[in-house]
């Protein structure tokens, strides 16, 4: 699996030779990420999203997560200091799917539920085990490329979710820390604790995100989208702010967490969670 150095970060044909498979070359060599697809038709998920109503978006920031203007950010998904975290909202929810804005409304990343099985979806739609299965999803930038790769193995009473660079490159691990009352996590990096995730109520909507001082370095703010389609959809939306600069990889992990806090304490709630 080898390629010229030369050649630009993209999904190209499969170099092993799966018929219709497309694999992401980070222009330096070939990633575990593949899509269904044809040279020269790239998949759905690469084309940038398209903004939603920039004004939504700053109610969602300003109004609902009480959030203020903040200065400074590069535009990207690891130098904003407010992140927008948007589920896309489905009657049936067979496949985690996000959008990530910055303050102003602007599309800056996604998060994909990747690897599932026919069979998996067929399990999700008939039965409420969402918790028993194995999930893995893709943080990915405006153009589709992977950043960091969320998996969450199957659990019975406790999560942990482990997060890794796309070429495998293990950054840290986020691991429930309790059953009862508020939900913490606590944030892992070489079997050491630098953080922690912190449910200031029992309904774990509003999260404070610690460092190893327990000094508060960013805070998720679940805002709410109406009676109907809290009701009546999946959708789940967050307002991530991080209040400093942060340091990697203590910063990939809290930016991997406002996902986290969706894919492994809320989505439980439909089963024994």
């Amino acid at each position: 699996m080898t390629s010229p150095t030369n050649t630009p970060a993209g999904w190209y044909a499969d170099p092993q030779g799966t018929p219709n498979q497309l694999r992401w070359w980070d222009g330096a060599q070939w990633t575990a990420h593949t899509h269904a697809g044809r040279p020269g038709q790239p998949p759905p998920q690469q084309a940038a999203p398209p903004n939603p109503n920039p004004g939504k978006v700053q109610h969602q920031v300003q109004q609902q997560a009480q959030v203020g203007p903040a200065a400074g950010g590069g535009g990207t998904l690891f130098t904003e200091p407010v992140l927008v975290v948007n589920q896309k909202a489905k009657l049936i929810e067979l496949t985690n799917e996000y959008s990530v804005f910055d303050q102003h409304g602007r599309t800056i990343g996604s998060v994909v539920q990747v690897g599932q099985s026919v069979l998996k979806k067929v399990a999700r739609f008939v039965t409420s085990l969402d918790q028993f299965m194995t999930h893995q999803l893709e943080i990915r930038d405006a153009n589709g490329q992977p950043h960091l790769v969320l998996t969450r193995p199957a659990k019975f009473v406790k999560s942990k979710v482990m997060v890794t660079r796309p070429d495998g490159q293990p950054v840290g691990e986020i691991v429930q820390q309790n059953v009862f009352g508020k939900i913490n996590f606590g944030i892992h990096v070489n079997g050491q604790q630098v953080g922690a995730i912190k449910a200031e109520n029992w309904r774990a909507w509003n999260f404070a995100i610690v460092d190893h001082t327990d000094t508060e370095v960013a805070r998720i703010t679940k805002t709410w989208e109406g009676l109907a389609k809290t009701m009546f959809t999946t959708a789940d939306n967050y307002v991530l702010q991080i209040h400093r600069q942060l340091p990697d990889p203590l910063l990939s992990l809290v930016i991997a967490t406002a996902l986290t806090v969706d894919t492994a304490l809320k989505q439980d709630s439909r089963g024994f969670g």
